[in-house]
């Protein structure tokens, strides 16, 4: 039995990856710009100071940044505002589980820390966590294992008795150079072979992680 679970927040906990790609590329396009999706597979689950450095590799450095990135936030906000946000299948099954198991919970996102605390607010589930920490906060972004790391050791729990939810390929890398346990919960983007190589396990809905935990290692890929 695993002693903490470590969640990656869009795409895994709340249905957002989507609502990003709409809204990046809006912002962009209102500035001239066009974000394939091909570009944007490029920044998932990257901080902001890594997505700035991308984008203007692939644009140039005139690229007006902050000023796409302020529209962003503003429309991705509008979406979700009137949409709602949507949690993913299994969430609360499993954040119950953990509660009735007594093993920690930490939320590790590449998102900063006002837009985390934000929707763990608008899901009713800010006090479901142990610890909360964001892209801000660490110098390096996934796949390198900072935010892991740093998530394990305010817990005092060692790597090897972590598990790491994930949808990403950059999550998983960071997942398999911390040592811990790393499942994942594939969104927008399916498996290949470098994602599945890194994958402890692969499940349909966090539902299922009930099962790994529970030593039923009939999901594993």
């Amino acid at each position: 039995m695993k002693k903490l679970v470590i969640f990656d927040m869009d795409g895994l906990m709340f249905d957002t990856e989507r609502v990003y790609y709409k809204a990046w590329q809006e912002a962009a396009k209102a500035y001239g710009y066009n974000i394939t999706w091909e570009v944007y597979t490029q920044i998932v689950a990257r901080n902001s100071r890594y997505i700035e450095k991308v984008l203007k590799q692939i644009f140039g450095e005139d690229l007006p940044y902050d000023a796409i990135c302020t529209k962003k936030r503003q429309l991705s906000d509008a979406i979700i505002a009137k949409e709602g946000l949507k949690k993913k299948e299994g969430l609360i099954e499993l954040l119950d589980y953990l509660d009735q198991k007594g093993i920690k919970k930490v939320v590790a996102t590449s998102s900063m820390r006002d837009k985390a605390l934000n929707y763990l607010r608008l899901s009713g589930l800010e006090k479901r966590f142990d610890w909360v920490i964001c892209g801000n906060e660490v110098e390096e972004s996934k796949p390198n294992p900072e935010i892991f790391l740093k998530a394990a050791a305010k817990l005092q729990i060692e790597p090897e008795d972590s598990m790491v939810l994930e949808d990403s390929r950059l999550g998983l890398q960071a997942a398999v150079s911390a040592n811990m346990t790393s499942v994942l919960v594939p969104d927008l983007v399916a498996a290949d072979e470098e994602m599945t190589r890194n994958a402890s396990y692969i499940v349909a809905s966090l539902k299922q992680v009930i099962d790994l935990l529970e030593g039923n290692e009939s999901t594993n890929q």
